[in-house]
């Protein structure tokens, strides 16, 4: 079962289950993962940082990821996702490599030690709850052979594809009703 977890300042994440839809907290990292050993769908989990500042919002993605996977070594990421993006960042004392292009694919891909990979999507921090959630619960279903980009499409969020900050903040202000 994959599981909706609201990841708080606590030390202990909490679970929330698929049937109730509890409001997280201000501030709250929301991951889910898939759960299953075989990992056989194209992603194994997807993320909806609060916003684009990826220097923010890494940090507590990194400490989630590791308490449940081991040390996280790096990170790939879709520069033109991000406001900016660091080359290496220290989070919990240890230094985590920021490798980014402009792919546009939105995902992000994280490596604990040498080569075990895990391939998140993630959701634009603009989407409504309601897309957010299907789409993180599409993203984790054991069968899943949709890219990130059409879980996106499908769930009525608009992917990312613009290469520089003020081009996102332009189609955000296209897309506002007058």
């Amino acid at each position: 079962m994959a599981g909706f977890e609201d990841f708080t300042n606590s030390s202990r994440p909490r679970l929330l289950p698929d049937a109730v839809h509890q409001h997280a907290e201000p501030g709250a990292l929301l991951l889910r993962l898939e759960t299953r050993r075989t990992r056989e769908g194209i992603l194994d989990g997807a993320w909806w940082p609060r916003s684009r500042d990826v220097g923010d919002q890494l940090p507590g993605l990194i400490s989630a990821l590791t308490e449940h996977l081991g040390p996280i070594t790096r990170v790939g990421l879709d520069a033109s996702a991000w406001d900016e993006v660091p080359v290496r960042l220290i989070i919990d004392d240890r230094v985590v490599h920021i490798d980014w292009y402009p792919v546009g694919d939105d995902t992000v891909l994280i490596t604990r030690g040498d080569q075990d990979y895990f391939l998140l999507l993630v959701v634009p921090p603009e989407a409504t709850p309601s897309a957010a959630r299907e789409a993180m619960s599409r993203a984790v279903q054991a069968d899943n052979v949709t890219q990130a980009e059409q879980i996106l499409i499908d769930t009525s969020i608009n992917p990312t594809r613009t290469s520089r900050p003020a081009e996102r903040n332009t189609d955000r202000e296209r897309a506002e009703p007058d």
